[in-house]
């Protein structure tokens, strides 16, 4: 696997590439605590700035973890495509209704709330500081054929790209 370190708009567009395309993240908050409180989140959008924005129980677990301490873990993990992403930020808590209204859906969001606006609806938002990725762009086949001919040749198969975020 080769190493691709991305800077500014490439690693930018990286991250916002990743997670829009897994949309599921397992979002870690009281960083200190263990075991590790995850817990999966649907990806709301990736706004202008890179920040990432979630909808959540105003009294949920995370959320209360968020008012104790704002760092945030949030790991992506596509096993299908292997791509895999690992985000490190600060996460705040918003109740913007503006902002909460935009990033409903009510076909997704119905499931859980009464409507954009259900008091105990919060948004929440990671600010992303690093990030860490691993991306195999060939399909499951061809990484079969590269990890069987590497067997053979006794060389390294190239399978994909990973490398540090700085956003």
């Amino acid at each position: 696997m080769s190493v691709k370190d991305l800077t500014d708009d490439k690693a930018q567009d990286k991250l916002e590439q990743l997670v829009n395309t897994i949309e599921v993240a397992m979002m870690i908050t009281d960083l200190s605590k263990r075991p590790l409180n995850a817990v999966p989140m649907y990806t709301k959008q990736v706004d202008k700035k890179g920040d990432i924005w979630f909808l959540s129980h105003i009294s949920s677990e995370h959320n209360l973890d968020l008012k104790n301490g704002n760092d945030v873990q949030l790991l992506y993990n596509d096993t299908k495509n292997d791509q895999y992403i690992s985000v490190y930020g600060k996460g705040a808590i918003v109740t913007n209704a503006d902002m909460i209204h935009q990033l409903y859906d009510d076909n997704i969001d119905g499931k859980w709330f009464d409507g954009p606006t259900d008091p105990l609806l919060s948004a929440i938002r990671i600010t992303p500081s690093e990030a860490y990725y691993w991306d195999n762009k060939t399909n499951k086949f061809v990484s079969f054929f590269k990890k069987s001919w590497a067997a053979i040749t006794g060389t390294k198969a190239d399978l994909g790209k990973k490398g540090h975020l700085e956003v």
